[in-house]
């Protein structure tokens, strides 16, 4: 396939995948393996990296408002009764260091897992069959709205988050880092629901814990492989004009299609929720299962 339309779909591929609850890891994998490319070689690890920076840096800029406000709110809270740990930037701070230092310390189980499809099936059909069950048992309350009696949820915005929520959702993540095919947003999302949120604050933290989480990692990765460190790695001097514009090709599709994604998929779920998302990574987790069978088998 040609390199500038390779570029265009992967950066399709990730903008589509990195914040919907199907794992941007695993159809980047899928993709790898269907088109018969390497990834993990040093231009197109750094490609991946890449791309991926672009789809978190739409994360800020379509969240620019509500960031702005948070930030103006800071640490008190819009009634001013509130602390740094109360408030929803120092929650997201306290998922992102509960994530952040475990996943760093098991980087070589999260590289051994990278390369099964297994695990990544076992995660997708798992974790469909999981997010199905927890938003049906929330269906009803979310029909119901705030105010409601006997209600599964109590959370219905980020700014009544407890710090308890926000370690649980933190240690929810960590399962995507270690089981590629779990999804980052799926884990985070399905996490903040049991723990009584709604649909909308569950996946608005998810969106805002992603922000230092995936950027502390994506930042990580892009660091060694400029400096040419790590397996693969290649240093920025062995990549010529046309490997940077295939980069700036990616980066830029990466970054238009997840801010797109972004926006439907909020509107999507305040209307509808999570079940067809589930029910995809069901059948692309069955899919997987299968197909690792006869290629590996």
């Amino acid at each position: 396939m040609n390199d500038y339309l390779l570029s265009i779909l992967l950066g399709i591929v990730e903008g589509l995948t990195e914040f919907l609850p199907v794992s941007s890891t695993a159809h980047l994998r899928l993709t790898e393996a269907l088109l018969h490319i390497d990834l993990a070689s040093g231009y197109w690890k750094m490609y991946t990296i890449v791309i991926q920076l672009g789809a978190i840096l739409c994360l800020p800029v379509y969240f620019r408002a509500r960031i702005a406000k948070l930030l103006s709110t800071f640490p008190g809270g819009e009634r001013g009764d509130g602390t740094a740990l109360t408030h929803p930037l120092g929650l997201t701070m306290v998922a992102f260091v509960v994530t952040a230092i475990p996943s760093f310390l098991m980087t070589k189980i999260i590289g051994k897992h990278l390369e099964s499809l297994y695990i990544m099936g076992s995660s997708l059909l798992i974790g469909g069959i999981v997010m199905w069950i927890v938003d049906a048992m929330n269906a009803k309350s979310e029909a119901a709205g705030p105010g409601a009696t006997n209600s599964r949820i109590h959370t219905w915005k980020m700014e009544e988050m407890s710090l308890l929520q926000a370690v649980w959702i933190g240690a929810c993540q960590i399962l995507s880092a270690v089981f590629p095919g779990t999804s980052r947003s799926m884990s985070t999302i399905t996490a903040g629901q049991l723990a009584g949120m709604s649909r909308a604050s569950a996946l608005e933290f998810s969106f805002f814990v992603s922000m230092p989480t995936m950027a502390a990692a994506t930042c990580y990765d892009l660091l060694k492989s400029v400096m040419g460190k790590g397996e693969n790695a290649i240093g920025v001097s062995h990549i010529d004009s046309h490997g940077w514009v295939i980069l700036a090709i990616g980066f830029a599709v990466s970054f238009i299609v997840a801010y797109a994604a972004v926006a439907w998929f909020l509107a999507w779920v305040r209307k509808r929720g999570f079940a067809p998302f589930a029910i995809y990574r069901i059948i692309v987790g069955i899919a997987v299962l299968a197909w690792a069978s006869h290629w590996i088998g």
